[in-house]
């Protein structure tokens, strides 16, 4: 079945073995273990139990992702990997402003990444968007979404503010997020993973976001009995009845809880009518591929061919793509086998 992947963190998604050697290459020392196999158990963030936790891990990615050839490898490779796991489109993001120790310009940073990325599209066939991340702890947003306005031409498609939630409300970058929208760039903000509804809701009806990354803690606005939404609440109403996306991220939710893949609401959300999509969010450190969050679903929420198609259609309906494109890969998935 072709998947769309709307939620997929650039520096998330490294091969063990390309840390390894670029870190050998660049003389970085940081590393916990430089065997390959090690260090891929070492990354794995299965029992982190929190965002901050599992966030921590990024240091070494960020680490080895400092130059232009390295930033154009992680990427190419990052499309490669998709390829083969079925994926027919990618919007990748990542935080310019964490890539520059080497004296890039942000601009530079992206062009990179567009290299890598338009390189592994010419010899695969997937095509893919870079969605340009702020990060919600830092005070330079507005020059973030100024190197994504000027590098729209490269592939970006998007802006995004990612981060920890706690402290840090979506709409203290209102401006950034205005002017995102202004440009005609795609807008997803990070919401509704570590905070609940009030998250959810500053990022739509204040800043404007058109899709929620992650998402899944609509659910709190939720009168839930027997397994099943029976009430909503004014977040969730809107949610659902205006058919905002959600790209929820189900092993990443799972690592940054205490939900287990049976606890998760995904299956509710989606039976509910809401906008459910599905993204594997940090291939790295959740060890998991598009594949294996389908393989989940199947098994422990009871999901078919019908409940993969739809989610696929809602991600191919709300990626920043043209409209030629879209009805493309909605064509390819109503005729996949089931």
């Amino acid at each position: 079945m072709p998947k769309v992947v709307l939620h997929d963190h650039l520096d998330g998604g490294l091969r063990p073995a390309t840390v390894v050697e670029l870190a050998a290459a660049r003389g970085y020392r940081g590393l916990p273990t430089t065997d390959v196999a090690e260090l891929g158990a070492w990354f794995d963030q299965t029992g982190a139990g929190s965002l901050e936790g599992y966030l921590a891990t990024f240091v070494h990615t960020i680490a080895v992702m400092q130059s232009a050839e390295e930033i154009e490898r992680v990427a190419h490779e990052a499309l490669v990997d998709a390829a083969e796991d079925g994926v027919v489109h990618l919007e990748s993001r990542f935080a310019p402003s964490l890539h520059r120790e080497d004296g890039l310009t942000r601009q530079e940073v992206l062009a990179a990444a567009a290299r890598g990325f338009a390189s592994a599209s010419r010899s695969t066939g997937v095509s893919w968007g870079i969605i340009v991340d702020a990060m919600r702890q830092h005070d330079d947003s507005l020059e973030v979404v100024e190197a994504a306005i000027d590098c729209r031409d490269l592939g970006v498609v998007g802006f995004d503010l990612a981060g920890p939630e706690g402290g840090f409300p979506p709409d203290l970058h209102l401006d950034a997020c205005l002017r995102a929208r202004e440009a005609n760039l795609g807008l997803t903000i990070h919401a509704g993973e570590g905070d609940g509804p009030e998250s959810i809701r500053l990022a739509i009806q204040r800043c404007g976001a058109q899709r929620i990354g992650h998402g899944f803690r609509v659910i709190e606005d939720c009168t839930v009995m027997g397994g099943r939404i029976v009430e909503l609440g004014p977040v969730a109403s809107f949610v659902r009845d205006h058919r905002v996306p959600l790209e929820i991220c189900p092993r990443s939710n799972t690592h940054t809880t205490d939900l287990t893949i049976e606890q998760h609401p995904v299956g509710m959300l989606l039976d509910a009518g809401f906008t459910v999509t599905i993204s594997p969010d940090n291939r790295l450190m959740s060890r998991t591929s598009m594949t294996a969050e389908f393989g989940d679903l199947v098994r422990h929420h009871g999901w078919g061919p019908d409940e993969l198609r739809a989610v696929t259609a809602n991600a191919a309906i709300a990626a920043f793509i043209t409209e030629p494109r879209r009805r493309d890969i909605l064509a390819s998935v109503a005729g996949s086998a089931t």
